[in-house]
């Protein structure tokens, strides 16, 4: 029987390799505007959300990034506060890329379903766009579990991901609040939509940026979801 666990890996890993190889290595590079618009975002997101779940600042506190990349969103966790960022990553290339860019973070390369940590070891659990990336609904379910299982008791996960589909990568899925809401049974779930569509930004952003930045806060064409979740 095909282990559905190392199944999703694999297709994961050749999805990057595909990515590698057609998308521009500087394609997301914020010295681009629309990229520098989607990451302003980004932080006014995790600010908001953070404040929600009374940790905002992140003084003494650690974090776990699940999927870290290259650690693009490290210094994020840093400007904030945080005492102790940790990573993990699948890909080993992006995890040599992170350790390189961050040496304070402890970052380990391995599957987040087998999280590497004891329970209850973060107050931060974040995840950004790696269940969409996930099209197994078991697979699904067990990183949501370890997410919780590592997890502080008075800490939260927080999640960045797309709430639609991507009509020309069918490597992804959107995922909506609901889902969310099965994904982490039982606990306390805060949503908002965020991040205008990466298609309008990279439209709006260089030439109209007040425009841009009223369509992102009328909320209608975001396509993210960012969620604060913690145990009841």
């Amino acid at each position: 029987m095909v282990d559905p666990f190392a199944k999703e890996a694999a297709r994961v890993r050749a999805e990057y390799e595909r990515r590698a190889r057609e998308i521009e290595p500087d394609f997301y590079g914020l010295d681009k505007p629309a990229n520098r618009f989607i990451r302003e975002g980004q932080e006014r997101a995790l600010s908001t959300a953070l404040a929600k779940a009374a940790l905002l600042p992140l003084t003494g506190r650690s974090v776990l990034e699940i999927g870290c990349g290259s650690g693009n969103w490290f210094p994020m966790f840093f400007a904030f506060g945080a005492a102790a960022v940790a990573g993990i990553e699948l890909d080993e290339g992006r995890a040599s890329l992170a350790r390189a860019r961050y040496p304070i973070a402890e970052v380990r390369t391995g599957d987040a379903t087998r999280l590497p940590y004891p329970d209850a070891r973060f107050d931060v659990v974040f995840q950004s766009t790696v269940f969409t990336s996930i099209l197994d609904a078991l697979v699904k379910r067990r990183l949501a579990e370890e997410m919780l299982r590592v997890l502080r008791p008075e800490g939260a996960v927080l999640w960045y991901d797309f709430h639609y589909d991507n009509p020309r990568n069918d490597q992804v899925r959107g995922v909506t609040p609901r889902e969310i809401e099965r994904l982490f049974p039982g606990c306390a779930l805060s949503f908002e939509r965020v991040t205008l569509a990466p298609p309008l930004a990279r439209l709006l952003a260089p030439r109209a940026r007040v425009l841009a930045s009223l369509l992102e806060r009328l909320t209608l064409l975001n396509s993210h979801t960012f969620a604060t979740i913690r145990k009841r």
